[in-house]
């Protein structure tokens, strides 16, 4: 008896234990997150879990700013790019039934698309982003021709989704929204149901998500967030998109709790089999799988690792992302409405932190959102205020060269040239070793027609990065100079460099010019300071070229702001 009373106390203490610290943990998350809202930097839902418990799940800020309708666990947002994990695993459905196969062409389902490039690609390469068919989102007339209209299938991959291949089929990865809408086309063509009924019928019925669906404008829809864009002077409604579009690339809409039962069921194989999954999770180019990416992550600021499997999505005014940290047994779902997506890696990386008992970074404030309201009044008030808080409050707001960068190029939007000079004097001041600190006055000074003030500034930029072609290309100009570079050696600088898995820059020679190009987006002009250097003044980008001891070009450095790639060259 006394060994049993002495179990059941230790049992007690066990769980109250338990309890203590699962409470502890869901008040650090609480507090984390009413920070990130306090300073404007989410608005949204969120639910953090943990082995099959939900520790934490809330909304914070507004479902619909104009009717002050709260966010909470149960609302609507639209999810974006997570829709992709859906597709992928309706198209595992059928492949588990014999209805496909992965080696299957794109032309062996749809039999009306184009032969030469439709042969080549399979069910494989679309779902992994390796098919080399241009993205239709990469377009640089999406935004103003194509968001807003209306498409069937059939039409939508005619126009939209069958450009010529910008690489051969499984070489490379590129992100493409086109091979998801090719594969929802392909799922309604072996189904005969449209992709909404076969999403409806497999994935969302079966695991009970009652609030999920494949979204549209027209329909009345219960809790529905509405979508917005931060701007300086405040919050706007996003720019209309027709949810067409998207489709089975990113049309569906979700609630932080549907999705947590969504992650439960596909890693707990309620959905797939043991195979299909491995299939699904299996790294491939750029550690993606089918529809998700697979990571090795840090846990909080430690230098402990976990594997991560998870994906994001963004779309007109909502931002999610969605994270299992595996041999953890931990989920963290974020759906935002004021398309803040750059923030939920931190914050997925922060709550993993927690939840392990390992240091994390707080949020910061944004200085120069403190500061604009101040500027639009009274520059030398802003310049004053950003002082006394970087003496008295240093760890309490963001003061990264950026911020200063950000503030100044707002006022040169609102044409407050002078104004602008006076913050880009400070941030100089306080980053006197950035290039780009110097570049930004520069510009700024030029546009106000201070020549000699632009030029020095210039100068000071290309002395502190010699690399920097494009202050070369403007100091070459304001001093009546010619760059003699013979167009011959270009020939040698075509060809394809990758910088990232993801950002493959295309070199072309036409005539006497060269000219670079992302792959999915136009063809900018490019200008030559000298024989290695040259400017992309459209986007006011320096690239260098290298070579390596035989002379051979063996890759480039892409300069931007300051932002500093390095590519191999690779074709």
């Amino acid at each position: 008896m006394k060994t049993a009373k002495s179990l059941a106390l230790l049992l007690l203490i066990f769980i109250t234990a338990n309890s203590s610290f699962a409470q502890q943990t869901a008040t650090q998350i609480d507090e984390l997150m009413k920070k990130y809202y306090d300073y404007g930097q989410f608005n949204g839902a969120i639910l953090v879990a943990e082995k099959g418990k939900v520790v934490y799940a809330k909304g914070l800020g507004l479902a619909n700013m104009e009717w002050s309708m709260p966010n909470q666990p149960d609302t609507k947002f639209r999810i974006g790019s997570i829709t992709k994990q859906f597709t992928a695993t309706l198209i595992l459905q059928l492949v588990e039934e014999g209805k496909l196969k992965l080696d299957g062409k794109i032309t062996d389902y749809l039999t009306d698309y184009r032969k030469d490039t439709g042969d080549r690609v399979t069910i494989h390469h679309l779902l992994n982003h390796t098919s080399g068919i241009p993205s239709y989102t990469s377009r640089p007339d999406f935004r103003t021709a194509i968001m807003r209209n209306p498409y069937k299938i059939t039409d939508f991959v005619k126009q939209l989704a069958s450009g010529d291949l910008e690489f051969e089929p499984g070489s490379k990865f590129s992100y493409n929204n086109s091979g998801y809408v090719l594969l929802g086309a392909i799922i309604e063509k072996v189904t005969g149901k449209s992709y909404e009924t076969v999403l409806t019928e497999r994935i969302l019925k079966p695991l009970g998500m009652t609030n999920s669906g494949y979204d549209s404008t027209s329909p009345l829809l219960p809790k529905r967030a509405s979508g917005y864009e931060k701007r300086p002077s405040g919050y706007v409604n996003a720019p209309y998109l027709d949810m067409s579009l998207p489709y089975a690339a990113g049309s569906i809409y979700s609630t932080v709790e549907d999705l947590y039962k969504w992650d439960q069921a596909l890693h707990e194989g309620k959905i797939l089999s043991a195979e299909s999954r491995k299939l699904m999770f299996t790294p491939g180019l750029s550690n993606y799988g089918y529809g998700i990416r697979i990571t090795d992550e840090t846990i909080g600021k430690s230098e402990l690792k976990t594997k991560i499997i998870g994906h994001g999505g963004g779309i007109n005014g909502f931002n999610s992302l969605l994270t299992r940290a595996v041999d953890k047994g931990q989920t963290v779902v974020i759906l935002d409405n004021i398309g803040q997506g750059r923030r939920h890696g931190q914050i997925t990386t922060s709550i993993i932190g927690i939840m392990n008992g390992q240091p994390y970074d707080p949020p910061k404030q944004s200085i120069a959102e403190v500061l604009y309201p101040i500027a639009e009044k009274d520059v030398a008030a802003a310049v004053a205020e950003y002082r006394k808080l970087k003496a008295t409050k240093a760890d309490s707001y963001d003061f990264a060269e950026n911020e200063l960068q950000t503030l100044g190029y707002q006022l040169v939007g609102l044409k407050r040239l002078k104004d602008a000079v006076e913050i880009f004097k400070l941030n100089v001041e306080l980053f006197p070793k950035s290039s780009n600190s110097y570049d930004s006055l520069g510009e700024t000074y030029l546009e106000l027609g201070e020549k000699d003030l632009a030029l020095t500034s210039y100068k000071k930029a290309i002395e502190l990065n010699p690399a920097n072609a494009n202050a070369v290309r403007i100091v070459n100009k304001l001093e009546g100079k010619t760059a003699k570079v013979d167009a011959a050696v270009f020939e040698a600088y075509v060809g394809e460099y990758e910088l990232t898995p993801s950002f493959v820059l295309l070199i072309t020679k036409e005539g006497d010019k060269l000219f670079a190009q992302r792959v999915g987006q136009s063809k900018m002009d490019v200008e030559a300071v000298s024989e290695t250097q040259f400017s992309i003044p459209q986007v006011k980008a320096s690239l260098t070229f290298e070579r390596d001891s035989t002379g051979k070009v063996t890759g480039l450095v892409l300069t931007q702001g300051t932002r500093t790639l390095q590519g191999k060259k690779i074709k």
